[in-house]
């Protein structure tokens, strides 16, 4: 249903670096990129692009409260790996992987550099 979703950033090169080695974890790799934006997918066609930008008002971008993007995954090896790599790459943890619920919905939770929440996630009946 969601086209793209975008999160500011006050370290544009920095995020860029950050996000194309975590997205390539998922298959996503950059689509569009503009002087003050940049966005990953896996296919363009599917919709669900990830985009990062710097504010068009020249602010400082913020991060705000109670907003998350979560990202789908295949399998909770994958969500586990996704996390992993995120931590690597600087991000902070927000919820370790493991299951939430009794849906089987497995999910992890991390900020990114700029302090965005994000999250992996798996949910049984999404492998195919």
């Amino acid at each position: 249903m969601l086209g793209y979703t975008t999160v500011g950033t006050n370290n544009f090169d920095k995020a860029i670096k950050f996000y194309d080695v975590l997205l390539a974890e998922l298959g996503g790799k950059r689509m569009m990129e503009e002087d003050n934006y940049v966005g990953w997918a896996v296919d363009m066609a599917a919709g669900g692009m990830f985009s990062i930008m710097k504010p068009h008002d020249g602010k400082a971008a913020s991060v705000g409260n109670g907003t998350m993007f979560a990202f789908a995954a295949t399998s909770t090896d994958l969500v586990d790996k996704f996390y992993a790599k995120a931590i690597e790459l600087g991000a902070t943890c927000e919820g370790k992987p493991g299951p939430r619920g009794e849906s089987g919905f497995y999910a992890g939770y991390f900020r990114d550099l700029d302090g965005n929440k994000l999250n992996a996630f798996f949910m049984p009946g999404m492998e195919g």
